[in-house]
């Protein structure tokens, strides 16, 4: 089933669809918060596709993503007379794009953040994309994709990514949603929020998002935990001071900005507009 709550914009799905077409991978990038990981468990769950599912960190490997020798355990089962020792293969570890390869149905793979890892990442990655197969060298024998993935690949552009590793990616850049769009992911989740309330939030939110300086602005996750907050305290729109945000923090101001020197920035601000209107 879909999520009802992950709203799909048309230049999103047609992204999609162009990388479905061109069978190369999708590369999507945006600012946190703007949904490009839950991008891959929609599509896997809107066609009803197996998702496999790789979280990239920064000593991820590329091999790992293909398959691991435990060599470790077999010497150590081989110390203990252990009569597994003697099939190499009871120690071929699977990685995310051997189970993705090896379904029967076609799947859908998530390479998440791929920028996180070393900058040779992506182009040991590059022949296995391009050829949906790879070689297992302990067991000698290569394992081809039986059906071709959706292979969607997230970046938060940590690092910049080889050339040869973008021209065989389909890329898509997330906008941050405008208000439109923004209400219509509020009212899938929160779809009783009382409207007076939504606007002044919706004011406060954006207003905030273009205090220059900001070291992280609110993502749309951040303003979702806030209204929930909101929401639960039933506050009126008035105690939002929407109308002051250049005197007055926000109420619950720490589900919107996650660090101090943004909070000290604000308060300077809030400090100078008070100065200036003596």
């Amino acid at each position: 089933m879909s999520n009802a709550d992950y709203i799909i914009t048309d230049e999103l799905q047609q992204a999609v669809d162009a990388a479905l077409t061109l069978e190369r991978p999708l590369l999507v990038k945006g600012e946190p918060g703007t949904g490009k990981t839950q991008l891959a468990i929609e599509i896997a769950q809107r066609i009803d596709a197996p998702l496999f599912q790789w979280h990239v960190k920064s000593t991820t490997r590329a091999n790992q993503g293909l398959y691991e020798y435990d060599a470790v355990s077999r010497l150590r089962d081989s110390q203990l007379g252990d009569e597994r020792v003697k099939d190499i293969s009871n120690y071929i570890l699977h990685g995310v794009l051997w189970d993705a390869f090896t379904s029967d149905q076609r799947a859908v793979v998530l390479i998440d953040e791929i920028d996180k890892a070393d900058i040779e990442f992506p182009n040991d990655l590059l022949q296995e994309l391009d050829r949906m197969s790879f070689n297992v060298y302990e067991t000698r024998e290569t394992i081809t994709a039986k059906q071709r993935p959706l292979v969607i690949i997230t970046s938060n552009n940590e690092k910049e990514l080889p050339d040869a590793f973008l021209r065989r990616c389909f890329f898509h850049y997330i906008e941050f949603p405008d208000k439109p769009t923004m209400e219509k992911i509020v009212a899938a989740h929160y779809p009783s929020i009382k409207q007076d309330l939504l606007k002044s939030a919706m004011d406060v939110f954006f207003d905030l998002r273009e205090v220059p300086g900001l070291k992280k602005k609110p993502s749309t996750s951040e303003l979702l935990d806030w209204l929930k907050l909101l929401i639960a305290d039933d506050l009126p729109s008035e105690a939002l001071g929407s109308d002051e945000l250049r005197t007055v923090l926000p109420q619950m101001h720490g589900a919107l900005l996650k660090n101090e020197q943004d909070v000290h920035l604000f308060e300077r601000l809030i400090f100078l507009h008070k100065q200036r209107n003596r």
